[in-house]
């Protein structure tokens, strides 16, 4: 009976932390949900509507969090080109529709933070 408790005991333990872990495909921050899986980002459980170029900016700073990435590792990792550095504007306009979009400021930056002379972050 000892060992038939035991048992049950961890198979309980197991269902729970399988419950508690985050699978690698999503990514929690805050109030902030990226499934990269299924392509969805979600902001207070509202959907927020991205452009797949708009998505894939906000999961690799997601994956990247709490590091700065520059303008020009975002332009490699989401248009696979060569960075332009002859005042292509690409990235910062699309972070700007994408803060837009996470209903936030210039001044209120509460998901994607500027680092000023690197690039953009988001904070664990």
């Amino acid at each position: 009976e000892l060992v038939a408790r035991i048992k049950a005991q961890l198979r309980r333990r197991q269902k729970y932390d399988a419950k508690k872990q985050t699978p690698d495909n999503i990514i929690e921050i805050s109030d902030l949900v990226v499934n990269s899986d299924t392509h969805t980002c979600t902001l207070n459980n509202k959907p927020v509507s991205l452009t797949p170029t708009e998505f894939s900016i906000l999961w690799l700073l997601c994956e990247s969090r709490g590091r700065p990435v520059s303008s020009e590792e975002l332009f490699r990792n989401v248009w696979s080109e060569v960075y332009y550095e002859g005042g292509n504007n690409t990235v910062m306009v699309h972070i700007r529709h994408l803060r837009k979009k996470l209903g936030e400021t210039s001044e209120d930056q509460k998901y994607i933070k500027t680092v000023w002379g690197v690039g953009y972050k988001i904070e664990a």
